[in-house]
C-alpha cells in the first residue's frame, strides 16, 4: 500500500499525564506507530473522522471539537460546539458528512448536530433524552446512550442504550422531520447491556456487542417503508471462557475492510477474539481468543493492510501491536508496547 496513514489516539487528560489526542505516524510494513505530537483536548474519550477523511472530531468536556487534518497529518483546531448536556462518550458521522451524532452515557441523551460545509460543527438539529429504568442498579439502572449511528442508507438512526437494554430506531429525514420520530426498537435481554454495533460493508447485516451478556448478536437488515426490517439470525459468545466469569466485559468490535473477519475485545480476561464471517449469510465462526498483553482493551484497530492489529489498553496505559495470521488464526506480538496515558480509542486515517 502506497498511501500515507496516521493514527489518532484519544485519552483522558484529567490526571495531567496526557493532553487529549496523541498523533502517530504509521509504519505499515512493521505494523507500528511512531509518535508525532500531542493535541490539547479535555478528556478525549472518543474521536471519529469524516468519510472524506478531511476532518477529525473529538469528544471534549465542553462539547465536540473539530479539527482539519492537514496534509502532513497534524491537526488544526477549528471550533468547539456545545451539546446542551453532559459530556458525550461516542461520536459518529452521517454517511453524507452532514451530521454528527453524540451519545451521552451520563445523561442518557442523544444529540445530532449539523456539520457545516467547512467541516466545523454547527447547530444542534435534534435532541432526545431517553427515559426508563434498567435492571442492574450498580451499572444499568438509568438510561446510558453508548453508541448512535445513521444507517448506511441514510434512512434511520440507531441509538444503543445500555441502561435500559434497547436499541432505539428513529426515522432520519432532516428535510421533513422537526423532531426525531422513533419507529421501532430492538428490545434486548434485561441486564445484557448492549454497547456498540457495526454494519457489514454491504449494509445487509448488523453486529451488536453486549458488554454484560458477552455475546455478539447478528441481525439481517433491510429498509422498509415505515421502519427497517430486522431479524436476529445469530448469537455468539465474545469469549472462550466457559465459567460464566462475571468480571468479563466485551468492549469493542471491528470488521476488517474486506468484511471477511470480525474482531472484538474483552476486558477482565483481556483478550481479543477473532471470527471468520460468511459474507453471504452474515454468520460468524469463532476462530481464536488470545491475550493482548495489556489491561482493559478498550478499543482495537486493524491496520489498512489487514495484517496487523493494535490494541488500546486503557488501564495499563499501553498500545500493543500484533501481526495477524489468518491461516492459523493467531495474533503474534511484533513490537514492544507504546506507553500512552489512559487510551480510549484509536482511529487510523489515510491522508488525502
Amino acid at each position: 500500500m502506497s498511501g500515507k496513514y496516521m493514527a489518532y489516539v484519544g485519552s483522558y487528560s484529567y490526571l495531567g499525564k496526557a493532553k487529549g489526542i496523541t498523533v502517530y505516524d504509521i509504519d505499515l510494513k512493521e505494523g507500528y506507530f511512531k509518535k508525532r505530537c500531542e493535541v490539547d483536548v479535555d478528556n478525549s474519550s472518543y474521536v471519529v473522522y469524516s468519510h472524506d477523511k478531511k476532518f477529525l472530531y473529538s469528544i471534549a468536556d465542553e462539547g465536540v471539537v473539530s479539527f482539519r487534518i492537514l496534509p502532513n497529518g497534524t491537526l488544526n483546531r477549528m471550533n468547539c460546539a456545545k451539546i446542551n448536556g453532559m459530556r458525550g462518550c461516542h461520536l459518529s458521522v452521517s454517511p453524507d458528512n452532514k451530521y454528527i451524532c453524540v451519545s451521552g452515557f451520563h445523561d442518557g441523551k442523544l444529540t445530532v448536530l449539523e456539520i457545516n460545509k467547512d467541516g466545523t460543527v454547527g447547530n444542534i438539529k435534534y435532541e432526545v433524552y431517553n427515559q426508563g429504568y434498567g435492571s442492574i442498579a450498580e451499572r444499568n439502572f438509568s438510561p446510558h446512550v453508548r453508541c448512535s449511528k445513521i444507517t448506511p442508507d441514510n434512512k434511520y438512526l440507531f441509538s444503543v442504550d445500555s441502561g435500559i437494554d434497547q436499541v432505539k430506531i428513529f426515522r432520519f429525514d432532516p428535510h421533513i422531520d422537526e423532531e426525531l420520530r422513533q419507529v421501532d426498537a430492538i428490545r434486548c435481554e434485561r441486564g445484557s447491556s448492549p454497547r456498540f454495533f457495526r454494519f457489514s460493508p454491504d449494509g445487509r447485516f448488523i453486529y451488536l456487542i453486549y458488554e454484560i451478556k458477552n455475546v455478539i448478536e447478528v441481525y439481517s437488515y433491510k429498509a422498509g417503508e415505515r421502519a427497517p426490517i430486522i431479524e436476529k439470525i445469530q448469537s455468539i459468545t465474545t469469549t472462550a471462557d466457559k465459567t460464566g466469569n462475571p468480571n468479563i466485559a466485551a468492549c469493542s468490535i471491528k470488521l476488517s475492510d474486506d468484511g471477511k473477519y470480525v474482531f472484538c475485545s474483552n476486558a477482565g480476561e483481556n483478550t481479543v477474539t477473532m471470527y471468520e464471517r460468511d459474507e453471504e449469510t452474515g454468520l460468524l465462526t469463532m476462530k481464536r481468543s488470545l491475550p493482548i498483553s495489556g489491561e482493559y482493551p478498550k478499543d482495537i484497530a486493524l491496520f489498512p493492510d489487514g495484517k496487523h492489529l493494535v490494541v488500546a489498553n486503557h488501564v495499563s496505559g499501553t498500545l500493543t501491536f500484533f501481526k495477524v495470521d489468518y491461516d492459523k488464526s493467531l495474533f503474534m506480538m511484533n513490537k514492544l508496547p507504546i506507553e500512552v496515558n489512559q487510551p480510549n480509542c484509536i482511529r487510523i486515517v489515510e491522508l488525502i
